[in-house]
């Protein structure tokens, strides 16, 4: 299937929306659908991120359950285990009729498939519609969206994602797509990010300038996002603030590798990030941005 995207169609009145999951990924999301005019309802497990939306218009939700007491739910949480707080049958079942459930945060493609299952069987739409891009690119309506699901759930959810992204990408009708999606290319970035830090671990090594290598190669070969921003802090060895925490890349590889298991298909690199972003958790540098991937490089070439 070819992806097509979605052009903006503001047509119809504008939906309540819950929003649940509240890090900094939810807060920049919910903060710009209140500022696009839309009536948000937040909940979060931690009270902070909640009052500062309400400061912002958002109504705060009562329980997880008054957040799904709206046309759509759009959650952003960290991992399977909290999405799994969404699936539960008595929660589901005093949902909204009609409600659609858009996750978009990176979860595995059994998960996706499961919560479609659910979601079904009580008469509630899910689409799985998660993002690339950073907190400053969500304030700012320009991540690139990856939607999948049923085309009428995705219509019915078209202006909202329009308004959280720059593109959207129609990927299939089934939402486990778009989460194999995600999956992939967060792989590639980690690629592109374990390959820059060897590299510029062997520049040291050898007497050159990491940042001499990452301007060369962003200047000519490999221009764009990833390789100039997170070949900047590698040759800056700057991974906090983090933009996407190591334990997170290391939670997305090895949903990649089942996913790839499951599917029949070898991901030997996978298997080197994984080790190497499990180097970075076990010497505390789990909440770090992933670029710490230069200092597992650095420590296994002795450079330290």
């Amino acid at each position: 299937m070819t992806a097509t995207h979605m052009t903006q169609d503001a047509t119809g009145p504008a939906p309540t929306v819950g929003f649940v999951g509240l890090g900094a990924m939810g807060r920049a999301m919910a903060g710009r659908l209140l500022r696009s005019g839309h009536a948000v309802r937040v909940w979060n497990r931690s009270p902070e991120p909640v009052a500062e939306l309400v400061a912002q218009g958002a109504e705060r939700a009562a329980d997880l359950a008054a957040a799904l007491r709206c046309d759509v739910v759009v959650s952003m949480l960290a991992d399977d285990r909290a999405v799994n707080l969404l699936l539960d049958p008595g929660l589901l079942a005093g949902a909204r009729p009609g409600l659609v459930h858009v996750n978009m945060a990176t979860v595995s493609v059994e998960l996706a498939q499961r919560a479609t299952a659910v979601h079904t069987h009580h008469g509630l739409g899910y689409v799985a519609a998660p993002v690339l891009g950073r907190p400053p690119v969500a304030e700012a309506g320009q991540l690139t969206v990856l939607a999948a699901g049923a085309p009428e759930l995705l219509d019915r959810v078209e202006p909202l994602l329009t308004v959280l992204g720059r593109r959207v990408w129609r990927l299939g009708d089934e939402p486990y797509l778009a989460s194999a999606h995600k999956l992939a290319a967060n792989y590639l970035i980690a690629c592109a990010i374990g390959a820059m830090a060897e590299a510029a671990a062997l520049v040291d090594a050898v007497g050159g300038e990491p940042a001499d290598l990452i301007g060369v190669v962003t200047d000519s070969v490999l221009p764009g996002p990833v390789h100039t921003g997170y070949g900047t802090m590698i040759a800056e060895r700057r991974y906090e603030p983090a933009g996407f925490r190591a334990v997170l890349g290391l939670k997305d590889v090895n949903l990649a590798l089942t996913a790839g298991a499951e599917a029949n298909v070898p991901l030997p690199l996978g298997g080197v990030l994984r080790d190497a972003l499990l180097d970075a958790v076990a010497h505390g540098e789990g909440d770090h941005d992933w670029a710490v991937l230069a200092e597992v490089a650095r420590r296994r070439a002795a450079l330290d």
